[in-house]
């Protein structure tokens, strides 16, 4: 069991195999829990990385809000790599991962060597998208607060998952999952590393983010999951798997 300490916040991490690093991010209210079929399949070439965000699993919950951003979230994903002595790696995600990886290319291309967003979005441009979207983040920090652990859905990534702290997870929210500004959709005509973009078939609500992210991203290579939803890794393993290796395999070449 690992971990990095960053201004006095303890976040975990698991490094599995050598080879090229590939840090994988899950997705809000999920845990490095969620990635254990990929790093079985994927560690015996890769150094697959992973870990839990602040507020998420064996990580800290801090009680300042303020403990908690997209900028916080970045800086423990850099001081993972570097926990790891990767200084650059494949930087993948699922949904708030996802985004946060294409924040963390927007910070450190230089570290990015490709990207991997899977049922994600890059967040809004207009004021009204993003005012709705930090509402449902906003209800679902207050859900927590009144109901505690028990206000977690049931996704399939949730369900594999354990968490220690409910107000935790509603500073997440507030502080990671709520978006403030248009920064990351607006970078990705300028995006200029391999990118697969993965959705299930079944995930209506970021179907049309992912056709986005294919059609700005330069070059961008877009995967759709049969039969699978939110969590395609989870759903349909085995073919997840294979699009990744088919995605990863040549970068090595």
């Amino acid at each position: 069991m690992s971990f990095i300490e960053r201004d006095g916040v303890k976040v975990f991490y698991e490094a599995h195999g050598e080879g090229r690093a590939v840090l994988l991010s899950h997705g809000y209210s999920a845990t490095a829990e969620m990635w254990r079929r990929q790093v079985k399949y994927l560690s015996p070439e890769y150094r697959v990385i992973v870990w839990d965000m602040r507020g998420h699993g064996q990580s800290d919950s801090p009680d300042d809000p303020g403990a908690y951003s997209e900028e916080e979230t970045v800086g423990d994903m850099a001081a993972i790599l570097d926990a790891c002595g990767a200084d650059k790696a494949v930087i993948g995600g699922l949904s708030l991962g996802g985004y946060m990886s294409l924040a963390f290319q927007l910070a450190h291309p230089e570290r990015t060597a490709a990207l991997m967003l899977f049922d994600t979005g890059p967040g809004y441009r207009k004021d009204e998208a993003r005012a709705q979207w930090n509402d449902m983040a906003l209800k679902r920090a207050e859900t927590l607060e009144a109901r505690g652990l028990d206000a977690l859905g049931r996704g399939a990534e949730v369900r594999i998952s354990t968490h220690r702290s409910a107000q935790g997870l509603a500073h997440a929210a507030r502080g990671m999952l709520a978006q403030r500004d248009a920064r990351v959709i607006d970078s990705l005509p300028s995006i200029g590393m391999p990118t697969l973009v993965l959705v299930g078939e079944n995930d209506t609500g970021f179907l049309a983010g992912s056709d986005y992210m294919a059609n700005k991203i330069p070059g961008a290579t877009k995967v759709v999951i049969a039969g699978a939803g939110h969590a395609a890794n989870i759903d349909k393993p085995a073919e997840f798997t294979a699009a990744v290796r088919e995605f990863l395999d040549p970068l090595d070449g």
